[in-house]
């Protein structure tokens, strides 16, 4: 029988919250089974946890952690190379509610992590841009753990109340912490809106590779990997595709590698991340709640 309790705990949670959910209405209207507050941790020197018991698309979680890092909020990186997962919020009636032309999200992810509470600027258009002058968390955090890895404040944030209203889709993963002991990394996620079938399988793999990432320019090995979700909740259009994934038996985790190369955060390509390994059981389809 094979062992893999990283991935067997996300799918205890996924049979929780179908068994034992709350029936809740939602801001789609699509309805969902919701549970308030779990946790999950992941041993990184297991395998990378890219479920088995559907494939996910390895792919769009590389591009997309990426594009975020590069602190670009319009969506022509990921379409240029062939990542549609931003679209639907990405149309022209989508960003015409926020006076942004199609494909600019507006301070979604990458603006948080790159640019946090920078000023606008007017750009000669009906449009409001952004100046150069916030925060870059990312170059933050890993001089810090670089120069205070015993530091408590190994924080960035995605969640800006003052902006949270200015995008079609708010940051759903809003906080994560790195911590260091043993010359190890780890993670936290705190993510406050959790979309179990589609949305975490994705996010544990972008925020794993984004540990190992790290790490690497940090010079240290990897430890856990910890996502602790909210509002976590199965859309009820999803409840047969889970209850599907749920009868599948699981394969060993793949493992990563990363070009040892690279060693600022920054210049990491598509080119220089892969899984090796990996087998899983043929994708799951799903219609998103926009």
């Amino acid at each position: 029988m094979i062992t893999n309790k990283n991935e067997q705990a996300y799918l205890d949670l996924l049979h929780l919250v179908l068994n034992e959910g709350t029936e809740k209405g939602d801001r789609t209207g699509t309805g969902t089974l919701s549970h308030f507050g779990a946790q999950l941790r992941f041993n990184l020197a297991d395998g990378f946890p890219l479920l088995t018991t559907k494939k996910v698309h390895f792919k769009s979680i590389v591009y997309e952690l990426l594009w975020f890092l590069s602190g670009s909020t319009h969506v022509n990186y990921l379409q240029e190379n062939g990542v549609r997962i931003w679209n639907e919020w990405a149309t022209a009636e989508q960003t015409a509610r926020f006076n942004r032309p199609a494909g600019d999200l507006g301070p979604v992810y990458g603006h948080q992590w790159r640019n946090y509470g920078a000023s606008k600027s007017e750009d000669g258009s009906d449009n409001r841009v952004y100046n150069d002058d916030g925060v870059d968390q990312i170059s933050q955090v890993i001089e810090q753990i670089k120069t205070n890895p015993n530091s408590r404040r190994l924080i960035v944030s995605g969640w800006n109340p003052s902006e949270a209203e200015q995008v079609a889709l708010p940051p759903c993963h809003t906080m994560f912490q790195f911590f260091v002991a043993d010359n190890k990394l780890s993670c936290q996620l705190y993510q406050r809106s959790a979309d179990l079938f589609l949305g975490v399988p994705f996010n544990i793999a972008s925020y794993a590779l984004l540990t190992h990432m790290v790490a690497q320019v940090c010079e240290l090995e990897v430890g856990e990997f910890i996502w602790t979700g909210g509002d976590c909740h199965i859309y009820q259009n999803h409840r047969e595709q889970v209850e599907l994934q749920l009868t599948r038996s699981l394969y060993t985790l793949p493992t990563l590698t990363l070009n040892p190369n690279v060693k600022d955060i920054f210049a990491f390509n598509y080119e220089d991340i892969s899984v090796e390994g990996y087998e899983s059981h043929p994708a799951i389809k799903a219609k998103v709640a926009v």
